[in-house]
Parts: structure tokens; C-alpha cells; sequence
């Protein structure tokens, strides 16, 4: 009892001294910050005065629209607290005598808004004072705010689905003006900032960010961006220049490098027991297994037939006799022989199929990675059916294919130049150690990947994701590439339907040219077939087709390196 009495009386203890420090926690948090608070205040109605005192003509920030004396930023110490002190000033545009254009005696720079913003950091985050003020000109000085020729910079920020972001970091910058503009500035709760009283000249360069999204700019003219997309902007006197940028969410690639999935077939020409697991009054000679002795029946199996990194099972064919009366069953079975592959993958398995073709396509390669096939052999009193070859056919991989280098490229583009398109975005990746890599803080675009097959000795067979693909704001693509043995010339063809777009696996696809070249491919899961090896040439002629589609035909197909053909059926 008096160990119970000590833990009740220990916990009662622990609960009144939790909450008692937390208390004194708070009250320190509230006494701290108060005090803080008290000195962001004093910092910034000292800021305040101090820009009460100018000349109207003189207040502005270094570098701003207007110019002036004042800081834009800087950090200040006081009582032991570090602040961030942050002065904008802005003309402003008075709704009393008409707005913008509207503007009853055209001037839209009626006055100053000024704000200054002191920010602390304290346990809980970032905290704020703002004080905020106009000042108004004397009379007189509104007919020439700017003492030069000026417009206004109406800059709007909006994501891919057009709609405004408030809070989006605006960098303006011109060296060419004097004094030099260099603002960083927000957008405000419409997603747009206006400068009015911009100084009349070219090269206001211009950088939208925010954090977790993509970037927006425009572009100066270099040497090697001859026509800049968009370019730097322009104020006019007495015009109004606008501006739209559009950022979002920033997402991911992962691309993935595989070695090709390739065909490959198990063959029994019966020359030896080799690939005979079992039999029963079969003998097996000169490459056919026949019944020994006439009259009865027999039976024989393969050995198991499991090929290492099964991707689908493809069909059975086999060479065999059957004289008169006589008769042959086959049967598929798992990989120890044991049970019956079901009737829903093989029809007719389980009664036996007398047919020498039989379809494994329906077989999982999941619950069957390895099978084994059966025969059940009735002879006549006079002669005895046989087997001279059975084959099984199947597609192998793909395996992880380490270290490919490649060229991730998006679709946008920000100008050109004397090397034809420059992209936004185009950067040397490499799949690594292990054949995988993640692709971060990209832009949503519609992004292509490409090999350069001298070097990496490999060109893109099959990728399932047609290239280019499509990448959301804030989305992830996962892009896998099977690979396969550079050639100079090759095609890659990815058969879809017209009507809904999605691939079609298991279309033919005929390629053939003239007393040159002629080799026919069925389309893998992908809906995609590659043929390598082809002569430098624009004259291929090329068929497919596809059950239920109509078919596909051009005589001007080109194989001039890497290509790729995209027939919709």
C-alpha cells in the first residue's frame, strides 16, 4: 500500500508541476515576445519619422520605384533581438479622380504608400509589425512625379490554370536606367504588382519565384539567344506595360533503364532424353519419340522450362505425325508436374488439345514461372503417331541496365539562336548504379528523354510512355526505357488508336523496302515495335495493323537515325 500511495502521490505531483511549467513557459514566451514586439515597433516608427522628415521628392528606396535614399532591407540589432526591417514605397493611383486610363487628368502617380515591416523570429515563428502611411504631394508636384519621362509596370503572376498568386516574390531589375532599378517586391492578394512611375526605357528584367514552385523570367539578348522568349520589357512615357508570368508546383521524373525484352523459345528436337524429364513406353531415337510398342498407348513430359526473368509466356508449337486412327493429347502443367495448368488460361487443357499450336499468352508469369509440357501418345496395332520437335516461346526481362547517361528536355522554349530552339529546360542525367533516378523541381511541361546512342551504345526500344510526356503541376511520371543495341539507323514505331489514344500491344507492324530490307514486328505491351540495322533512307514503306482497327500505310517512312513513327489506327 505505501508503494501504491508513493507512485499515486508522485504522478498528482508530476501532472501539478507539468502544468505549472508550462505556465512559466508561456508567461517567458509572452514576457519575451512582448518585449520584442515593443522594440520592432520603436524600430519602426523611428523608420516612419525619419521618412516624415524627407521632401516628398525624396522618398523612395535604393533602387525602387521612386528612387530614394532609404534601404529596402536591412538587419538590425536592439535589446539582444535581431530584426529584419523592410521599407516599400510605392506610387499610388487615388480612386477619387478616375483609375488608370481612366485617370481624369492622366496622372496616375497621385501619391506615396509607404510600409514598413519589421520581422523577428521567436520560438512559435516568424512575427510581424507593419505600419503603414500615404504621403501626398504639394500642389504642383503630382503634374511630374518622376522628374523624367515614366509609365507604369503592371506585373501579374498566375498559376497554369490562370488564377492569381498572391504572395509570389517579383524581382525587377534595370541597369540601364539611372538611378538603377533593383526592387524585389510581392504580389498582392490579386496576384499582380503595379509600379507606377516605372523611368521610360528598355531592359526591365523581371524573376518570379516562390518557394515549392517553378520560376518564371524574362530574357535578355545574348549571342547565343538571339530572339529571347519572352524578352525584357519596355515602359513607355505615360504607358502602361504588362507582364504575365505563370508558375506552379513543382514535380518530378523518375526514369528507369532496363535492358530490352527480348524473345526467346525452348526447343526438344527429341535427339536425346536431355529435356525429357519422364516417360512411359516412348522411345526416343533420331530426333522423334514414338510409342515402343505398337498397340498401346504412352506418355512423355518435358523437364521443367523456366527461363530466368520471364515476361510473358507466348505459344506452343510442335511437329508431329499422326498416321491413320492413331492420336496425340497435349497438356501443359506447372513447374514439378503436379497440377494442371486451369482451363481459364489454357482452354481445353485439362481433356488434352490434339491441336500443334497452343496459345500460353493467358498463362500468369506470376503463379507459373516455370511449366512443363505433357504428351499422351495411342499407337494402332499397325502403325504409332510421334513427335519430331515441340517448342515453347516466351519474351525474357527486362533487367536493371546501370549508368545510361541521357538528355531529360522540356517542351518550352525561351528563345532562340543561331543553334536553332533554346529550351527552358535541358539537362545531362544519368540512371546511376542503380538504373533508377529521381529528376526533381521540374516545371510543368511536357518533357522527352533521349539517348545518344555513339556513347551510351544503347537507342530507346520501347518505353511505354511515348515520348514526350505530359507533367502536371506538382505531379510524378515515372518513365521506364527498355534498351537495346545501338544501331546508326533505327525506327522506333508506337501504334495507338485515334480514337481514344491509348496504345495498342499485339499490332503488327510490317517494314519493308524494295529489294533491300523487309522484316515484320508485333507491338509489345507497350504497343511499341523498334526494327534496328536499317539503311540511311526516307523510302521505307511500313503497314500496320491491328484487329478491329482500320490499318495504317506510308511509303515515306524515315530511318535517318534514331526515328520514331507514331501511326494511329
Amino acid at each position: 500500500m505505501t508503494l501504491i500511495d508513493t507512485i499515486v502521490g508522485i504522478s498528482l505531483m508530476l501532472v501539478v508541476f507539468v502544468g505549472i511549467a508550462a505556465a512559466f513557459e508561456l508567461s517567458v514566451d509572452v514576457v519575451t515576445n512582448n518585449k520584442a514586439r515593443a522594440g520592432a515597433i520603436a524600430l519602426a516608427d523611428q523608420r516612419m519619422e525619419y521618412i516624415r522628415s524627407l521632401a516628398y521628392a525624396s522618398i523612395g528606396t535604393v533602387g525602387g520605384i521612386p528612387s530614394g535614399t532609404i534601404a529596402q532591407s536591412e538587419t538590425v540589432s536592439l535589446n539582444g533581438v535581431t530584426y529584419t526591417r523592410r521599407t516599400i514605397v510605392e506610387y499610388a493611383d487615388d480612386p477619387k479622380d478616375g483609375l488608370g486610363a481612366s485617370d481624369a487628368n492622366g496622372i496616375t502617380a497621385d501619391y506615396k504608400a509607404v510600409k514598413v515591416d519589421v520581422a523577428w523570429t521567436s520560438r512559435t515563428g516568424t512575427r510581424h509589425v507593419d505600419l503603414v502611411t500615404r504621403v501626398t504631394p504639394a500642389r504642383g508636384l503630382e503634374a511630374n512625379p518622376c522628374g523624367s519621362p515614366c509609365g507604369t509596370l503592371t506585373l501579374s503572376v498566375v498559376n497554369a490554370s490562370s488564377q492569381a498568386i498572391a504572395g509570389a516574390s517579383v524581382s525587377v531589375v534595370n541597369a540601364s536606367t539611372s538611378p538603377v532599378v533593383n526592387i524585389n517586391t510581392f504580389t498582392n492578394a490579386s496576384g499582380t504588382v503595379s509600379l507606377i512611375g516605372a523611368l521610360a526605357a528598355a531592359g526591365y528584367a523581371i524573376v518570379v519565384t516562390d518557394p515549392g514552385y517553378s520560376s518564371a523570367q524574362t530574357y535578355s539578348a545574348t549571342a547565343q539567344n538571339t530572339s529571347p522568349n519572352p524578352g525584357n520589357l519596355t515602359v513607355s512615357n505615360n504607358q502602361t506595360t504588362s507582364g504575365t508570368f505563370a508558375i506552379d508546383l513543382l514535380g518530378s521524373e523518375t526514369v528507369k533503364t532496363w535492358t530490352q525484352i527480348l524473345s526467346g523459345i525452348w526447343s526438344d528436337p527429341f535427339s536425346d532424353t536431355s529435356k525429357v524429364a519422364t516417360s512411359s513406353r516412348i522411345t526416343i531415337a533420331s530426333g522423334t519419340a514414338s510409342i515402343t510398342t505398337l498397340g498401346t498407348s504412352g506418355e512423355v513430359q518435358s523437364i521443367v522450362i523456366g527461363p530466368a526473368n520471364l515476361a510473358s509466356w507466348g505459344s506452343v508449337s510442335i511437329t508431329d505425325t499422326k498416321p491413320g486412327g492413331t492420336s496425340i493429347l497435349y497438356r501443359v502443367y506447372n513447374a514439378d508436374g503436379s497440377a494442371l495448368i486451369p482451363d481459364s488460361q489454357v482452354p481445353g487443357n485439362s481433356a488434352g488439345l490434339a491441336t500443334s499450336t497452343i496459345n500460353l499468352s493467358n498463362v500468369s508469369t506470376t503463379t507459373y514461372t516455370g511449366i512443363r509440357l505433357d504428351a499422351v501418345l495411342s499407337a494402332t496395332a499397325t502403325s504409332s503417331p510421334s513427335i519430331d520437335q515441340w517448342n515453347v516461346a516466351y519474351t525474357y526481362g527486362p533487367t536493371p541496365l546501370p549508368n545510361i547517361a541521357f538528355t531529360l528536355r522540356g517542351g518550352k522554349s525561351i528563345g532562340s539562336g543561331p543553334s536553332g530552339t533554346i529550351y527552358k529546360y535541358s539537362q545531362m542525367q544519368n540512371s546511376g548504379a542503380s538504373a533508377s533516378v529521381v529528376v526533381p523541381n521540374l516545371e510543368w511541361d511536357s518533357y522527352t528523354v533521349s539517348l545518344d546512342g555513339t556513347t551510351t551504345g544503347y537507342d530507346i526500344a520501347s518505353s511505354c510512355n511515348p515520348q514526350p510526356q505530359s507533367l502536371s503541376p506538382g505531379g510524378s511520371l515515372v518513365e521506364n526505357l527498355y534498351l537495346a543495341a545501338h544501331t546508326a539507323n533505327s525506327l522506333l514505331v508506337d501504334v495507338h488508336s485515334t480514337a481514344s489514344g491509348a496504345l495498342i500491344p499485339n499490332a503488327t507492324v510490317h517494314l519493308w523496302r524494295s529489294n533491300v530490307y523487309g522484316a515484320t514486328s508485333t507491338t509489345d505491351s507497350c504497343g511499341q515495335a523498334f526494327f534496328s540495322n536499317l539503311v540511311s533512307s526516307n523510302a521505307y514503306s511500313i503497314s500496320v495493323s491491328a484487329t478491329g482497327y482500320t490499318t495504317y500505310n506510308s511509303s515515306t517512312v524515315n530511318a535517318a537515325g534514331p526515328s520514331q513513327l507514331s501511326p494511329g489506327l
